[in-house]
């Protein structure tokens, strides 16, 4: 008789168990990961509107009172709401409110900038919060 070749149902269980056991530890650790790089693309994307509003200001002395259109607003438009708000001839605030995948990014939560280059997270100006999401 031949002795036949392969796995039996324990070895396949064991194997299924251990490759859970990995998934279950990894994702977390990935979709950190992936909300840590979208927050730093809208990091990047309010300092280059913040640019533009600087920019409106030297050629005008007045600051835009709408957003200025950007790629990196298309890019975020399923995770961040980028918004204009206090807005004068002499001031702004840009606001970016993490929605949908990203809401879970607890951390962080609301980033704003303005015309002072002053930066929040969370609504906080603890410097030590901003160094991690900014």
């Amino acid at each position: 008789m031949q002795q036949q070749r392969g796995f039996n149902l324990m070895e396949l269980m064991v194997a299924v168990a251990i490759v859970g056991i990995i998934v279950a530890i990894a994702m977390p650790s990935y979709q950190g990961h992936i909300q840590s790089t979208r927050r730093v693309t809208a990091t990047s994307c309010l300092t280059e509107l913040g640019q533009l509003m600087e920019r409106s200001y030297i050629t005008t002395m007045a600051y835009a009172q709408s957003l200025p259109a950007t790629s990196c607003q298309n890019e975020l438009a399923d995770f961040y709401t980028l918004t204009l708000e206090d807005k004068s001839v002499t001031t702004f605030t840009l606001k970016a409110t993490p929605k949908g995948s990203q809401e879970k990014d607890s951390r962080c939560g609301v980033l704003t900038l303005n015309q002072a280059g002053s930066k929040t997270a969370k609504g906080s100006t603890d410097q030590a919060l901003i160094r991690q999401c900014w």
